[in-house]
């Protein structure tokens, strides 16, 4: 080898030497290395685990030339989650020897269930960029497990029913006619009995239909000769009572009649029917109406209205077509709607499911109704199916998935879920309906879909529904946000949701994540005789930093569920409590 070579040589041992020097020394000092992690330990939110970490390394550690990586990892199991590593440079920070370079990161990692018990750590790697040699010292923990006390939800799930629309209670429906008098009479002409009204009022009565009540109207005209008799309208009225009573003896509606509330109403110098009467009459001219008008709803007695109308050309034609139509007695007769009574509905909807009873002898309503009336899923999933085939209705296959869903929850049967699926989602196709939507988000959330959960329950929130059926889905929607970490939402969805523990509850633990303890305390409180509850109770006490307040919590979820003393004691929520000697008493 040349001189010249023997120097080149020479040269690049003794930076070699230099350069693996410097980064051992640099690995060395990263011991002194001042690292804070956020939270410690680590916390699930939504589905996934967020952190922060700051690094702060010693004063003339970085070296010219060389770069020094802060790595982290979260190992657990046999495997390991890894981040991006944060540099650290003399370029970065030209006042490296005289102050303490620092850098703060955030992190963030996809949920496992292996990742509860698992640990992040942090290796220091020194490095020449230009040699690619590197240097790294042991992987160093900084803190160990995950905290999933946002996994402590209860599940929430409505099998929401359609309205079936029967009113089992009494209905009453009206049956009018109107008798008309002569000018200034008061009797029931025969002409006016035998008239078709007359008959058909007449035929009404023969069936002798329960009646509640019967409300007579007696009226008068306005003009001069009718208005002198102040007792008209009400002798009208009592005319056609009178006629009533006749027809009910002739009936024979012995024992009947004495139930029946009489209501007579003479009307004296009233103008609203005559205007109405006249807006519809075409006899005159829309410039005489108004004329007339301005007169009825001008100033003045009743007698000087209609004397004032004496003078309008148009009279004669009033008086000869309108008038004839105000001398009357408009009677309303109130009876009760007849109907079958709950009993007999539940037999013929049993029929009518078992194929013996033809579908058209209950109507939609009492066949939906009907399956109100059975405590029996199996049952009402029979009355259900008859009601598909016989109207095929979004209502019918949306309660037929009702039913499924029920099902499903009792037994977490996933076939009957897409069972119910099916029938959902045929009855979208029929009709979009908030029911369906809001089944379909309970069915999501099972199946741990809670995004297509919220685009469902957003769906059915759309849709307007009921008071009561809002309060319902927003027990599913705050369940939706609580699961997504979105916690100041699902507090206010749980606050307008149906009253239930599991909302209650839900809201609780949405306080809690959102760390209103105090708040979530009391929602806790309202959950009677519940494990779980006094169990997030212990952990918002242990975070208030109430030990025996936690403690006591502790032991009275264990007392009514064994299986939470397990859970609480590897439970990193507990960490500052366990040497309270009360904890260890709790969980024998």
């Amino acid at each position: 080898m040349t001189q010249k070579g023997n120097f080149i040589y020479a040269v690049l041992i003794a930076t070699l030497l230099f350069s693996g020097c410097s980064l051992s020394q640099m690995v060395k000092m990263s011991q002194e290395q001042e690292l804070t992690v956020a939270p410690s330990p680590l916390e699930l939110h939504g589905n996934t685990v967020d952190f922060d970490m700051s690094a702060k390394i010693p004063v003339k550690m970085l070296k010219k030339g060389k770069v020094y990586t802060v790595k982290t990892f979260y190992e657990y199991g046999d495997k390991e989650h890894g981040f991006d590593g944060v540099d650290f440079s003399r370029e970065q920070f030209p006042n490296y020897d005289t102050e303490q370079p620092s850098k703060s990161a955030s992190f963030s990692m996809p949920y496992e269930e292996a990742m509860k018990s698992g640990s992040l750590k942090i290796q220091g790697v020194a490095s020449d960029p230009k040699s690619g040699k590197e240097k790294a010292s042991e992987r160093l923990e900084v803190a160990r497990g995950v905290i999933t006390t946002s996994q402590l939800y209860k599940p929430v799930a409505y099998a929401a029913y359609a309205p079936h629309g029967y009113n089992n209670q009494e209905e009453l429906i009206p049956t009018n006619v109107g008798f008309y008098f002569l000018q200034g009479s008061s009797v029931l002409r025969s002409s006016e009995r035998r008239s078709d009204r007359g008959k058909d009022f007449d035929a009404f009565l023969a069936e002798k239909n329960v009646t509640r009540t019967v409300t007579i109207t007696g009226t008068h005209s306005p003009e001069g000769a009718e208005r002198v008799n102040s007792r008209l309208s009400q002798d009208r009225a009592e005319a056609i009572q009178a006629f009533y009573d006749r027809q009910m003896r002739r009936y024979d509606y012995e024992g009947m009649a004495d139930s029946i509330n009489f209501i007579l109403k003479p009307v004296v110098e009233d103008w609203v029917e005559f205007k109405e009467i006249l807006n519809g009459y075409e006899g005159v001219s829309d410039e005489d109406k108004t004329t007339i008008r301005n007169i009825v709803d001008g100033s003045g007695s009743f007698e000087e209205k209609e004397d004032a109308l004496h003078k309008v050309a148009a009279y004669r034609k009033v008086f000869r077509d309108v008038y004839p139509k105000l001398r009357t007695a408009k009677t309303e007769v109130l009876t009760v709607l007849e109907k079958k009574s709950d009993s007999e509905i539940a037999v013929l909807a049993k029929g009518v499911a078992g194929g013996s009873v033809s579908a058209d002898t209950l109507n939609d309503q009492e066949l939906g109704y009907a399956a109100t009336l059975t405590p029996s899923l199996d049952e009402k999933e029979s009355i259900y199916m008859a009601a598909t085939k016989k109207n095929d209705s979004w209502a019918s296959h949306n309660n037929l998935g009702a039913v499924y869903l029920e099902k499903a929850m009792k037994s977490m049967d996933t076939e009957m879920l897409e069972k119910a699926v099916t029938q959902f989602e045929l009855a979208n196709r029929k009709q979009e309906n908030a029911e369906s939507y809001n089944n379909l988000a309970s069915i999501y959330l099972v199946q741990g879909n809670v995004d297509k959960a919220a685009e469902a329950v957003g769906k059915a929130l759309s849709m307007n529904p009921s008071n009561q059926l809002s309060a319902e889905i927003n027990g599913v929607k705050g369940l939706v946000e609580l699961r997504q970490g979105n916690y100041d939402a699902a507090i206010k969805s749980l606050s307008s949701s149906k009253e239930s523990s599991e909302n209650v509850y839900n809201k609780g633990l949405a306080q809690l994540l959102s760390k209103d303890y105090q708040n979530a305390l009391t929602s806790f409180g309202e959950v009677e005789n519940d494990a779980m509850a006094h169990y997030a109770a212990a952990i918002a006490s242990a975070r208030l930093g109430n030990a025996d307040q936690a403690v006591q919590h502790l032991a009275q979820a264990a007392q009514a569920d064994a299986s939470i003393k397990e859970m609480a004691a590897g439970d990193l929520e507990f960490l500052s409590v366990k040497s309270n000697p009360g904890f260890i008493d709790a969980l024998k």
